[in-house]
């Protein structure tokens, strides 16, 4: 067996066991039916990939209003647990960890995917993006509602068979739109100030602990992920973030995921700071929390490089679309033989949904290193 830092086996503080640490990033298959219900593809799919320490779903709406694209997982009402019962299930075939991610998209979203309601958001202000709608402004008693299905959320998850929930503070969802000095511009006690901009992620956190220390066992995971910059203005900084990170540090939270798209970037706005943005962050954590990082891993070295700079786990995403039996070829000295492009002829054979194979065919075909077809 090849020597590699990531074969290494870890154990969180709350006990839970992960046999490796590699994870596969959450990453949505536009597989769920139109009302959120698992289907068996996306249960193929997971299955196939079971063996990572962990793999993170992609991301489920808490509630029907938060549902931010066609075919995505919702865990919104119970009628959803049976499904996600079987996505757990083939996640841990081989031994990986489930971990549900959990959302809600807010003003990422459109009235058409809502069946004509109108997205909402932190405050009334339109996403940074064409054809984006203006959101309208969450009550406090919405927002007390949002916290509650969070909680909901994560007690399904745990009559499901998950492991573990994440929360999804990245990417420019609802979570983030709290926290955002773009998104967020109300003057009562869920915004204005840095701090009172952190109100609703840390009540949030709050009320999934509270749903797994009522329905859970000792070590169900529950890990927030982040995106540690916005390029808007105003918006999220990394000096904000670094604020962020020391609170969530003392959180009761297991893990930290901060969502790049390489885990070596440095700064998007200060370009004469030439430090990577999980350096700083690890600096902050000091110990407390263990960082998962992502963004092109995609080689057994990059996976070790990622560890060896402070990372507890080294997160997966396009890699394992291509291949599936990624950490499999590692255990068995087979590393030579590891896809690092996607042969668009395969991707029935590699249990990739239609849906998304038409997703990695058009929007993120660049991304994906499709192999040259012959002439």
């Amino acid at each position: 067996m090849t020597d590699h830092e990531f074969l290494k086996e870890y154990t969180f503080a709350n006990g839970a066991h992960v046999q490796n640490r590699i994870v596969m990033a959450p990453m949505t298959t536009k597989a769920s039916f139109y009302d959120g219900q698992v289907t068996n593809d996306e249960i193929n799919y997971y299955r196939m990939r079971s063996g990572v320490g962990m793999i993170i779903t992609g991301t489920a709406n808490v509630d029907d209003g938060g549902k931010g694209f066609e075919g995505e997982l919702s865990v919104a009402d119970d009628r959803f647990i049976p499904g996600l019962r079987q996505v757990a299930s083939a996640i841990k075939s081989k031994g990986s960890k489930a971990i549900l991610q959990i959302f809600s998209a807010g003003r990422m979203t459109n009235s058409k995917i809502l069946r004509g309601k109108q997205p909402y958001s932190a405050s009334a202000v339109a996403a940074l993006r064409p054809e984006a709608e203006e959101p309208r402004e969450l009550t406090e008693a919405e927002i007390e509602q949002l916290i509650a299905d969070f909680g909901q959320a994560t007690r399904r998850a745990i009559e499901a068979g998950f492991d573990g929930v994440e929360l999804h503070g990245a990417n420019t969802y609802l979570l983030q739109q709290f926290f955002s000095p773009h998104s967020n511009r109300r003057d009562d006690k869920w915004g204005g100030s840095l701090e009172k901009r952190m109100a609703f992620p840390l009540a949030v956190i709050k009320e999934a602990r509270k749903a797994i220390d009522q329905f859970g066992k000792d070590d169900f995971i529950l890990g927030y992920r982040l995106s540690p910059e916005e390029i808007e203005e105003p918006g999220i900084r990394i000096e904000d973030t670094l604020k962020f990170v020391d609170v969530l540090a003392d959180q009761p939270l297991d893990y930290l995921h901060v969502s790049m798209g390489s885990y070596k970037r440095t700064s998007l706005n200060n370009k004469d700071d030439h430090e990577m943005l999980n350096q700083k962050i690890l600096k902050i954590l000091a110990g407390r929390l263990p960082l998962l990082v992502v963004g092109s891993i995609a080689r057994p070295e990059e996976a070790d490089d990622a560890l060896n700079q402070g990372a507890s786990f080294a997160v997966l995403g396009r890699e394992l679309i291509r291949e599936p039996q990624w950490i499999d070829k590692v255990l068995s000295g087979d590393e030579d033989s590891i896809r690092y492009q996607l042969d668009k002829n395969e991707m029935d054979e590699l249990a990739i949904p239609r849906g998304f194979q038409t997703s990695l065919l058009t929007e993120f075909k660049k991304a994906m290193n499709f192999k040259p077809i012959a002439d």
